[in-house]
């Protein structure tokens, strides 16, 4: 099964391109669970998510809609596994983890964390601190691209996100890989001029993808298709509804027979 959404859904700039330009914010949700079957949930990354917040996201949406959760910045940025800050996520995600609505939690560091021995025993300490809980690992640097990598997050049941983003030094390559039962996949965009030289955070994202791009990746999804159970596509180009739009062409292409 293959799953193709957005990276977030609440963007006022979507107004009038996906969502009625009279749509309250607050079924704005509602409104992108008749297009879409999960989404990527970012807010959970600038502050500590809570409990009640998703109850109400799960209560806006039909059966089997899924959520994957960005990791808190504490975690991923401050590599803070305190007792304090991993209960309090924990707690958080129960409404989702007890009503099926959690696809994975996504880990994404920044460029900064490189592939040292101390950031792998951290990718291990992330395991157990979350037990259970369904674990998506996004890397920015390419140093992370080894095999010796590969077989850690395969041992420690950690998902490897792969990406399109810019053909810039240092960053990963597009390249898809199987490390356990579910696969991952984030398109960023390829706005190289603007990734690191930007106003706005939301520059860097500004990017519509043409069909012969998106089709670059059949290949690689159909392959990846065959070694898990499920993958999960989100698409973070999210400046005026691109991630819409390029969302919807990937669903289509994936969907055509061979």
């Amino acid at each position: 099964m293959i799953f193709i959404a957005t990276s977030g859904y609440a963007y006022k700039d979507w107004k009038g391109r996906f969502y009625p330009e009279d749509l309250k914010d607050k079924d704005m949700l509602s409104f992108y669970s008749r297009t879409f079957s999960f989404t990527e949930v970012n807010s959970s990354y600038y502050r500590m998510p809570n409990s009640y917040m998703f109850y109400h996201m799960i209560k806006k949406t039909p059966d089997g809609f899924l959520f994957s959760v960005k990791a808190y910045g504490g975690m991923t940025h401050q590599q803070d596994l305190s007792d304090a800050t991993v209960n309090k996520f924990s707690d958080a995600l129960k409404p989702l983890i007890e009503q099926n609505r959690l696809s994975c939690v996504l880990f994404q560091f920044p460029y900064s964390f490189h592939n040292t021995e101390k950031n792998r025993d951290f990718l291990k300490r992330v395991r157990e601190r979350l037990r259970e809980i369904p674990i998506a690992v996004e890397f920015r640097s390419v140093d992370w691209l080894t095999m010796d990598v590969i077989n850690l997050l395969r041992q420690n049941c950690l998902i490897f996100v792969g990406v399109d983003e810019p053909p810039i030094k240092g960053l990963l390559p597009p390249v898809v890989v199987a490390t356990g039962p579910i696969g991952y996949i984030r398109f960023h965009g390829r706005n190289a001029q603007k990734w690191y030289n930007h106003d706005k955070a939301y520059e860097r994202y500004d990017y519509l993808y043409t069909e012969g791009e998106l089709k670059e990746w059949v290949p690689k999804i159909n392959e990846l298709s065959k070694k898990v159970d499920v993958i999960f596509i989100a698409m973070n180009n999210h400046f005026n509804a691109k991630a819409v739009i390029n969302a919807k062409q990937l669903l289509g292409l994936v969907s055509k027979k061979e």
